[in-house]
């Protein structure tokens, strides 16, 4: 009986990890994907594993028993997601959600969402002061009179953090039990000095001086130092610090796609129910009751609406495009229409399939066309109306609420009689509306990654 009962307990084991395996190549192919974000939605973590393991039935099958469904749940959940966002499986439960596992604990997991975000943001700042160190002993040793720095990052850092979490979890894709977010912030201290570097160019520039005792004035020539600072991006960084694998760079891929359906980051920036309609198109329409005049568009337009965005299309997943669309073409002295920023998108890894768009979208494409944009938290409300008022434009993720039933990009483009004027990129009606700053503030994303949920532009 004890011989029976352990072969049936191995057969169970093997099962499950046989389906585990056939589960993750159908995640990875991105065919489970979107039952689990339906899991996830409506029963937390593992619910996203049972909606995994549905949609991947086919592969699982008739080879499937009950008792391996109740083993595969923590597994599959393991192969879906990059296990940092649980801390590494640390602990069972979170100190700040003792009720719950921290597998099915929204507040844990949302918390180590925050962490992460911060720890990289930090890390982002050491790995400016870092080049700012080194472009200061290059001068030091040059034979230059004065120096100018060309920082485009000086406002906010620029960055994926799902992409870094994701590389990092498959950099230890063979030693997952050292997974941690300390470990994680440990590895990319050691490599901060590859997040940025410099270009250093020479000019002679000319300036007249006074003699202070003739007052005759002079000019003089002087040997400036130019130093360009450059990003040098999640992929340079998954070279030269995660030194990560073909095979682990389509593994970090997959996770971080995963890892944005769950936490929110464009699991639902899609207009429910849509089914290819479209509306007249609007012509050219500009907003002129705030600060700055705003070219609107709106991604239902018959002329953008069934235009693709990667294998989906504008009308359904576009509301990041087209909103960005609006704010270049009011502010970058350019039109560009949410079909061209919608291609630009796909082009440069912002558009996540069948979710929408990667929060970073909106700091991407801003420092593309040449505007300044730093972000911006719900306990800032001073900095947004001063932003509003000084004729910025004001990019927000906004959760459920008035704006969408799940999530959605919206610009916020003045102020009016103490209330918010708004550019919704799926509603002109909307668009004309006010909106109280109270409500604009209570349904911005709380899992908003890239800065946001508000990114101030201009």
């Amino acid at each position: 009986m004890e011989e029976r009962q352990k072969n049936g307990l191995e057969e169970a084991l093997e099962t499950g990890a046989s389906a585990a395996h056939l589960a993750r190549g159908a995640i990875k192919a991105g065919k489970a994907v979107s039952g689990a974000a339906k899991g996830a939605a409506i029963g937390g973590p593992y619910g996203a594993a049972a909606g995994a393991l549905w949609e991947g039935r086919k592969f699982v099958g008739k080879f499937l028993a009950a008792a391996a469904v109740l083993l595969l749940l923590p597994v599959l959940f393991v192969l879906m997601l990059p296990g940092l966002i649980f801390d590494g499986f640390s602990s069972a439960f979170s100190p700040s959600d003792t009720e719950n596992p921290i597998l099915n604990s929204e507040t844990a997991i949302v918390e180590n969402a925050n962490t992460i975000t911060f720890t990289i943001s930090s890390i982002l700042g050491e790995g400016m002061e870092d080049v700012m160190e080194r472009i200061g002993r290059d001068f030091a040793a040059s034979d230059g009179d004065e120096m100018e720095v060309i920082n485009p990052y000086e406002t906010s850092p620029v960055y994926n953090a799902n992409l870094f979490v994701s590389q990092y979890c498959a950099a230890k894709d063979k030693e997952f039990a050292d997974i941690s977010i300390a470990d994680m912030a440990a590895v990319m201290r050691r490599g901060k000095s590859h997040l940025y570097s410099y270009r250093r160019t020479e000019e002679m520039r000319e300036k007249t001086v006074e003699d202070p005792e003739t007052g005759e004035e002079t000019t003089v020539s002087e040997k400036w130092m130019i130093y360009t600072i450059s990003y040098n991006g999640e992929d340079y960084f998954a070279d030269q610090v995660f030194s990560l694998t073909e095979e682990q760079r389509e593994l970090a891929a997959d996770y971080a796609q995963n890892l944005s359906l769950f936490l929110g980051d464009g699991l639902v920036q899609n207009l429910e129910n849509w089914e290819g309609n479209s509306i007249p198109s609007l012509g050219d329409v500009r907003f002129t009751d705030g600060s700055t005049e705003v070219v609107y568009f709106n991604q239902l337009d018959e002329r953008y609406a069934g235009k693709p965005y990667g294998t989906d299309h504008i009308g359904g997943y576009g509301c990041g495009p087209t909103s960005m669309a609006m704010v270049v073409s009011s502010l970058a002295g350019e039109t560009v229409d949410p079909e061209r920023m919608a291609q630009w998108a796909y082009e440069n890894g912002y558009w996540c399939k069948g979710s929408g768009s990667y929060h970073a979208l909106i700091p991407g494409a801003a420092e593309n066309w040449g505007l300044a944009v730093s972000g911006c938290t719900p306990s800032e409300p001073q900095r947004l109306l001063d932003a509003l008022t000084d004729g910025k434009l004001v990019v927000a993720i906004m959760s459920k609420g008035h704006f969408t039933s799940g999530g959605h990009f919206i610009v916020l483009r003045g102020m009016k009689d103490g209330k918010i004027l708004v550019a919704d990129p799926a509603s002109y009606r909307r668009s004309g509306q006010l909106w109280d700053l109270s409500i604009i503030l209570n349904e911005a994303s709380r899992r908003a990654g890239a800065g946001g949920p508000f990114w101030i532009i201009g």
